[in-house]
């Protein structure tokens, strides 16, 4: 990856860049049989989609706080660099009453409605279905996102010496989430071309680098499993077998 590289956005620049057809971040739910793998191309299509509902929609600027209830998902990874490229505070898990902005799954929605700004809901349903009936006072991101531009330009740009995510009591700016993913990337032996399988929760750092930025940093890819628990015995083999996995952070 480019070493000039100081925001996760900069990092899927990056990325893009170098080998657009990739896959980025596959996906796997085992309570429901989900399967999404998203090439580095269509991962970045998201995350383009997602800052612009963000920016121009939702009217985000830089330093917004934007509490982010929502699991280790696919999407949740899209939100994470959409916030990036506008200069959105995510803060996993954080209080919707203290933030500006809230995106929450369908687990998070009665906590949510303390936000005071606006509100976004995921139904986080397989291939990113829409709620049957949006929930009252949300947007549902399903419906608004599709309609959204391919391309995302800020309108002011992004400082990487400005906070970008607080998670479990850590704040950290982009700069110092990019040096710390490269850290956790070559503390797990991570390079281009790696296959990460992570069924760590976002709720730390830890479960972030390796779902998210420690892949993304190296030049890799994240294998991200959900309900991994419900395989049956050899599954977990077969996956990484299958998926061509070669490190784990269990």
């Amino acid at each position: 990856m480019n070493a000039n590289d100081r925001t996760p956005a900069d990092l899927l620049r990056s990325a893009l860049a170098t080998d657009p057809a990739r896959p980025l971040v596959t996906y796997y739910d085992d309570a429901t049989g989900e399967r999404v793998e998203l090439s580095v191309a269509t991962f970045a299509n998201w995350v383009a989609k997602t800052a612009n509902l963000l920016q121009g929609e939702l009217s985000a600027e830089p330093g917004d706080r934007l509490a982010l209830l929502l699991p280790a998902h696919w999407q949740t990874a899209v939100w994470l660099l959409a916030c990036s490229s506008v200069g959105v505070v995510a803060d996993i898990g954080g209080d919707p009453a203290a933030a500006d902005l809230v995106v929450s799954g369908p687990d998070g929605l009665n906590a949510a409605r303390a936000c005071s700004g606006e509100r976004v809901a995921l139904a986080l349903r397989p291939l990113g279905g829409r709620f049957p009936e949006a929930p009252a006072g949300f947007a549902d991101y399903a419906v608004e996102v599709p309609s959204q531009g391919d391309r995302f330009a800020p309108y002011a740009p992004v400082d990487p010496d400005e906070p970008a995510l607080a998670v479990d009591g850590l704040e950290l700016t982009g700069a110092a989430l990019v040096e710390r993913a490269r850290a956790d990337a070559a503390e797990l032996g991570l390079a281009p071309g790696s296959r990460l399988l992570s069924d760590r929760p976002y709720g730390t750092w830890d479960g972030l680098s390796a779902g998210l930025y420690a892949p993304l940093a190296a030049g890799g890819s994240v294998v991200l499993c959900r309900h991994l628990d419900r395989l049956g015995e050899g599954g977990l083999e077969k996956r990484i077998e299958s998926e061509r996995v070669t490190a784990t952070a269990r």
